[in-house]
């Protein structure tokens, strides 16, 4: 049986704005894309060293704001090159690893000491970054503005959204991106397949290729002998 939509939409669930879309009412996307991640990521490196690792950390992780606030020494399993976040919005306690690039986990352990700190009882379990939730609302805003982002995408969601949109378009399978962004149901992660990736960017372009002549702006025809 096909499914069936609300009578006020034609279109499948994961196209339609709301709580569980990559666009807002009006069509604007929520997320940023490919270009824009790489500029808030260097944007972060001008930060100052511990705040530069929390914005890296929650690009890198896909984490929620308050997930990678969380985060402790041993929350680290630093050969491994994987952090453990506890996940939000859920009712169960539930703790899921991701992998973070081993240049960041080296950079992490530099900085916070990360070795010594686990074998140390009262440093162990104790949060790396001391700041609030609006501290780090406000530095992820200011990465946005340095990196010339703004709108929607323009906040810690959108670097959440850009990590789930990234890690399809990587080609990570989707019950493995769900995992790592600590969704109930695939279904949620399912809207970042939505996005137009390289490969369909590609075969656009084959497309229009077929039939040159019909993109050619008005009064630009060639001329007949």
């Amino acid at each position: 049986m096909a499914p069936r939509y609300p009578t006020d939409s034609f279109s499948p669930p994961s196209l339609r704005y709301g709580a569980a879309s990559l666009y807002g009412a009006t069509g604007g996307r929520k997320y940023l894309n490919r270009q824009e991640r790489e500029r808030a990521l260097a944007a972060m490196r001008g930060l100052e060293p511990g705040k530069a690792l929390y914005a890296l950390t929650l690009a890198w992780t896909g984490g929620r704001v308050s997930e990678v606030l969380a985060l402790a020494p041993l929350s680290f399993q630093i050969e491994r090159g994987v952090v453990a976040l506890r996940t939000l919005k859920r009712r169960r306690h539930v703790v899921r690893e991701v992998p973070i690039p081993p240049v960041i986990m080296q950079q992490l352990d530099a900085h916070f000491r990360l070795i010594d700190a686990q074998r140390d009882p009262a440093r162990a379990s104790a949060r790396l970054w001391t700041f609030r939730r609006e501290t780090a609302w406000r530095l992820i805003k200011k990465v946005m503005a340095t990196a010339n982002v703004s709108g929607s995408p323009a906040c810690p969601r959108g670097l959440r959204h850009a990590f789930g949109v990234g890690a399809l378009q990587a080609g990570i399978p989707l019950n493995l991106a769900q995992r790592w962004l600590g969704h109930a149901r695939i279904s949620t992660t399912a809207i970042y397949a939505d996005v137009a990736g390289p490969e369909e960017i590609m075969f656009a372009a084959r497309f229009w290729a077929n039939d040159n002549a019909a993109l050619r702006p008005p009064g630009h025809e060639p001329r007949r002998a």
